[in-house]
């Protein structure tokens, strides 16, 4: 990993306010644990053109805001690779996402080899218990560890890992994984364009995970809701105690889940690739499974009003809870556990 260079000098800011949002085109962004009331940001700055870059600290959108400022729109951030490249919309002041200049602002082009300004900024967030953070970097390396506080974590290209985290937990990346490891919050929210989700270890109310392309995987969690989607890319989590509703729905990719409870209801849309449910002995459900093309296979014992080839409706033990599949292509399993 390309870093920047051991003389070079690092600066701290300030940031007061139950509500603060960072921003910062390029470079690696730590989260920590904070004391005190403010949020201190530690600066390193990196790049034989790191001396032009510039701090502003205000409210955006009332939000405390720190912005990194690029004095170009040509940036080089030699860690993302020869030949690597990604870009977004920039606001006037230094902003971008959420809505906010798709349309306005300028366009900035980050590349890892070539003409343009050579400079980034590392970052070090140290953030109280309790506070609301908004932290967005367009490429490059974000991670928390160990913070109570309701975060908002947004990549366009780069990698984001969290470890034991407390509260609200938004990830949204474009390009770049996203691991979560031992997450605890009322809603966490997970959601990568381009890239693999691997979450272990979750306690909460509702979790929510959207792919575009790549696997979503995982164990252990303990959630009231659950609502997986992914547009390519197979489903795969074992140990989940999910109380309530729980959706999974896969354009292409195998769906292999395994539950320590039963929910009250399960539904599952599967374009392709096959379906196996592993669940608890003592499972009772109303069953409807349709298949465009596979078989149809349970382990339990169903009191069946419709059963052909690719298509079973029916009833297992007392019908307390319901299962709902849909495959266009691929077998489906009920397996006990």
């Amino acid at each position: 990993m390309f870093t920047a260079s051991a003389h070079a000098q690092t600066e701290r800011k300030t940031l007061s306010g139950q509500s603060i949002a960072v921003y910062n085109i390029a470079g690696k962004i730590s989260i920590e644990p904070g004391t005190g009331s403010d949020v201190i940001v530690e600066i390193t700055r990196g790049g034989r053109d790191a001396a032009k870059l510039s701090v502003s600290v205000g409210d955006i959108r009332g939000a405390n805001a720190l912005r990194i400022i690029y004095p170009d729109d040509d940036i080089i951030y030699p860690a993302m690779g020869r030949g690597s490249n990604s870009g977004t919309r920039i606001n006037g002041d230094g902003t971008w996402g959420n809505d906010h200049g798709i349309f306005g602002g300028h366009r900035v082009r980050v590349r890892g080899s070539g003409s343009g300004t050579e400079a980034w900024a590392d970052l070090r967030i140290l953030i109280p218990a309790g506070n609301r953070a908004s932290v967005n970097i367009l490429v490059g390396e974000l991670s928390a560890n160990h913070v109570n506080a309701d975060l908002h974590l947004e990549s366009g290209a780069g990698g984001i890992r969290t470890t034991d985290t407390k509260g609200g937990l938004h990830i949204s990346s474009g390009s770049g994984g996203i691991d979560v490891r031992d997450a605890s919050g009322d809603d966490i929210g997970l959601i990568v364009g381009s890239g693999g989700i691997v979450l272990n270890g979750m306690t909460g109310r509702n979790l929510k995970i959207e792919s575009g392309s790549g696997t979503v995987s995982g164990s252990k969690l303990s959630v009231d809701n659950l609502d997986i989607e992914t547009g390519s890319g197979g489903i795969r989590f074992d140990d989940i105690s999910a109380t309530g509703r729980v959706k999974l729905d896969a354009g292409s990719g195998t769906i292999r889940t395994s539950f320590l409870k039963s929910p009250k209801s399960i539904d599952v849309d599967a374009g392709s690739g096959g379906v196996t449910l592993a669940l608890p002995a003592s499972l009772g459900a109303d069953v409807d499974i349709e298949t465009g093309s596979g078989g149809i296979d349970s382990d339990f014992a169903v009191t069946s009003n419709k059963f052909e080839r690719n298509h079973l409706i029916g009833r297992i033990g007392d019908g307390s809870s319901r299962i709902h599949v849909e495959s266009g292509s691929g077998s489906v399993h009920l397996k006990k556990r």
